[in-house]
């Protein structure tokens, strides 16, 4: 038996051990690892997708795997969940109660994905070795690569308006499909540099926004056809974090290192220094909550998470201290019982 068949094997038998009710208010999620308790080993005391209950804060959720770096739920089903890792991804179909790795060796690094939402069938993976497309549900992949100069990708976003048309954040720019992934083209406004993040707005699906490595911050207002630099601040930072306010597509937040939290009102026309009052500087993901409007989460590095409701007036704890955050977002998980 090869180690893929044993990996799939070993994966398939895991359970969380707990059962689901389903609810129709999404949760908020962390992908992270507890790297500052570590000592004298490279390898992190805890690790793997942290869903934060209403009740009783944070709890584990899914299985310990070190390197989860996203985590995305079928819109189409809730039931079926997939969990982006370092050697490959992870899938359950009854809601977290069991889970099998569903890819093999040719897929690792992992770093997003993203469902059809008119058919859940449909999913694209970023991965630091390429893009993927299963059109399965994840039970087969393939390689589509088509159009990219480098494979290396580590953000994917799918545009609300056209499920076939998708931006991947590679290490040579960003690239654009307008065919479910048979081939990309590079956006050529924005610089072949490597791109961190990138999300859109909801109420505003139009608005675009992305980090880079060393070259800021850039932004979209009709849907992706032309991009312009903003957040003079943070132009020449490494920009790891983004968000657009789901509920109000003039609020707009960006973090990353040393730079804190720049926030937007306006769409982008001027920007406010939100880092006083942040445990750490060094921002890596951020993300507004759907069901309370201006409510932003930031994930620092080894800090623990914080939230503002005051357009990052002040800053109040958000629990998880010590971690380090992959990504941060919001799930139609179900409440354990």
């Amino acid at each position: 038996m090869n180690l893929s068949i044993l990996l799939r094997y070993a994966i398939g038998l895991l359970t969380v051990g707990t059962t689901f009710a389903t609810t129709s208010e999404p949760h908020l999620f962390v992908a992270a690892a507890f790297t500052k308790a570590q000592r004298n080993s490279s390898i992190p005391t805890d690790a793997g997708i942290f869903v934060r209950m209403p009740d009783t804060g944070w709890t584990s959720f899914g299985p310990k795997i070190q390197a989860v770096n996203s985590a995305a739920v079928d819109p189409s089903d809730t039931d079926r969940i997939f969990l982006s890792c370092g050697n490959g991804i992870v899938r359950s179909l009854d809601g977290g109660a069991t889970w099998r790795m569903v890819t093999g060796w040719q897929i690792s690094d992992v770093y997003g994905i993203v469902i059809d939402p008119t058919d859940g069938n449909t999913l694209y993976a970023a991965t630091g070795w390429g893009p993927w497309c299963s059109t399965d549900g994840g039970d087969t992949w393939t390689f589509v690569e088509n159009g990219l100069a480098e494979r290396f990708n580590r953000t994917i976003a799918m545009d609300p308006l056209n499920p076939q048309r998708l931006f991947l954040g590679t290490s040579a720019g960003l690239h654009v499909t307008t065919n479910g992934a048979k081939s990309w083209k590079r956006e050529k406004d924005i610089p072949a540099v490597n791109i961190l993040r990138v999300r859109h707005g909801v109420s505003a699906p139009k608005v675009w926004l992305t980090g880079t490595e060393g070259r800021g911050a850039w932004l979209s207002t009709n849907g992706g056809k032309s991009w312009q630099p903003t957040a003079p601040a943070a132009e020449a930072a490494n920009v790891y974090a983004v968000a657009v306010d789901p509920t109000d597509g003039q609020r707009l937040a960006i973090g990353g290192w040393d730079i804190g939290v720049l926030l937007s009102t306006d769409g982008g026309k001027t920007w406010q220094n939100r880092a006083a009052g942040l445990p750490s500087a060094n921002v890596l993901t951020l993300v507004f909550d759907p069901t309370h409007s201006g409510r932003l989460w930031a994930g620092t590095f080894e800090e623990g998470a914080v939230f503002t409701e005051d357009n990052g007036a002040t800053w109040h704890d958000g629990g998880i201290d010590g971690s380090l955050p992959n990504d941060m977002g919001f799930l139609l998980l179900s409440a354990r019982e």
